[in-house]
């Protein structure tokens, strides 16, 4: 088993793989809560995904805001981490994306459930719609009030489908919430192509439990993640994101 990374290290490692992963494009981010101070989280500025280096990590409170007050301007939906965080002590690591995977379900409201045996990890997923407590907005999640309503939709779960927006995923550690992050959309992927064909048969919940508590072991998603930073070209693509001394 490798050594694990600096938090720092495996947050840019996260961007990229997801963003590698179609998970995340120009758009979309992931945090993980502070190793050191659980009433934060790492955060990147407001940058792409698959541009993110240790030179764009910052640090901020669970008020979601910058911990060094001269921090260049990150996500202008980070409530959507830091009101997590704050609502569920186990979450340690959200990712918020738009993959197109999963807009279809976002905008007609049909359910996305677990279909296959890695899709599992997901888990159930809800539903979260701003327009029915906030009326007409931007869709941002850009304030406390609307990161702690989405918090309170995700409940005791671990997936929120955003009407005409995007989803949200947590996890008990970076590597698991990036694992079902990228199970989900392939999840999405499956489904819509079993409802074309022919009758959906979804997993029992019985069967999510017992699949998704399989599938999220630690030596599966070290096998997955040590695939997935593969694909980036190694480890030392973190290293390779490390700004030099003249940026």
């Amino acid at each position: 088993m490798q050594a694990p990374l600096d938090p720092r290290q495996e947050l840019v490692l996260a961007n990229r793989i997801l963003a590698r992963e179609d998970v995340l494009d120009v758009f979309g981010h992931v945090s993980v809560r502070s190793p050191d101070d659980p009433g934060r989280f790492l955060l990147s500025r407001a940058v792409s995904p698959e541009t993110v280096t240790l030179g764009d990590i910052l640090e901020f409170t669970l008020d979601s805001n910058p911990v060094d007050a001269e921090a260049p301007p990150s996500y202008s939906e980070r409530v959507i981490h830091g009101e997590l965080y704050r609502a569920r002590p186990d979450v340690a690591a959200v990712c918020h994306f738009h993959a197109s995977s999963i807009m279809p379900f976002c905008i007609t409201g049909q359910p996305l459930v677990p279909v296959s045996h890695v899709g599992a990890t997901m888990g159930p997923v809800r539903r979260w719609s701003a327009q029915e407590t906030f009326g007409d907005t931007n869709l941002l999640v850009a304030t406390s009030e609307e990161g702690a309503s989405l918090a309170r939709a995700m409940g005791s779960d671990w997936a929120v489908m955003m009407a005409h927006h995007g989803g949200v995923v947590a996890g008990r550690s970076l590597r698991e919430a990036v694992f079902r992050t990228v199970q989900l959309c392939r999840n999405a992927e499956t489904q819509l192509t079993a409802m074309r064909i022919g009758t959906l048969q979804e997993l029992t919940p019985r069967e999510i439990e017992l699949s998704g508590e399989f599938n999220l072991r630690p030596p599966i998603l070290e096998r997955a993640w040590n695939h997935w930073v593969r694909r980036l070209g190694g480890a030392g693509s973190a290293e390779r994101a490390m700004p030099s001394a003249a940026e």
